[in-house]
């Protein structure tokens, strides 16, 4: 009886640590598995933030000495994107919205965390009105005129410029100009 007992009590001990072990095991494999879930999903998530609106083809533009770096948003779907989801400008830069045919054109910032001005511009570059737009607002912006082309900088940067309604944006190839 002692013999059965002691055996019975030696199996218990040797079953306790087996559990032991593998509740360990488990754990450490649950907590690994939850690392690798939330490191792959985080660099999904950045590379489809990037993916959703991938920088686009670049120009130089001139204002008065000011350079400007314009990416070029030609077709439906770039023009529909614009800046949307972008949280930063590098300095002097911004984009155009190149239209095929002269329209009032209206602008939003829906999903637009950058506050923006968007200066509208004739067919030479002269810009015929500016306007400053706030970050994630629906509220429209339009030309006061009929025009092909629009450009989104950072927000003040045509003020600060000292650049205005009136002004020219040159483009040798796009608007006739230096």
């Amino acid at each position: 009886m002692m013999k059965t007992s002691s055996l019975a009590v030696g199996s218990q001990v040797v079953a306790t640590c087996w559990y032991s072990l593998v509740a360990t095991f488990e754990f450490r494999r649950d907590r690994m598995l939850l690392a690798l879930f939330a490191l792959s999903f985080g660099l999904a998530g950045s590379a489809g933030a990037q993916d959703r609106n991938p920088i686009l083809p670049q120009i130089e533009l001139r204002a008065g000495m000011h350079k400007i770096v314009a990416e070029v948003a030609s077709s439906d779907e770039t023009r529909a994107k614009g800046l949307m989801f972008r949280e930063q400008l590098a300095p002097n830069h911004g984009m155009l919205f190149v239209f095929q045919r002269p329209s009032a054109y209206c602008f939003w910032m829906k999903n637009t965390p950058l506050p923006l001005s968007i200066a509208f511009l004739r067919d030479d570059g002269t810009i015929t009105n500016i306007a400053d737009m706030q970050a994630h607002s629906e509220k429209s912006h339009c030309a006061s005129e009929a025009v092909r082309f629009a450009l989104e900088m950072e927000q003040g940067w045509f003020a600060r410029k000292g650049i205005r309604e009136g002004s020219r944006i040159g483009h040798q190839k796009l608007f006739g100009s230096p």
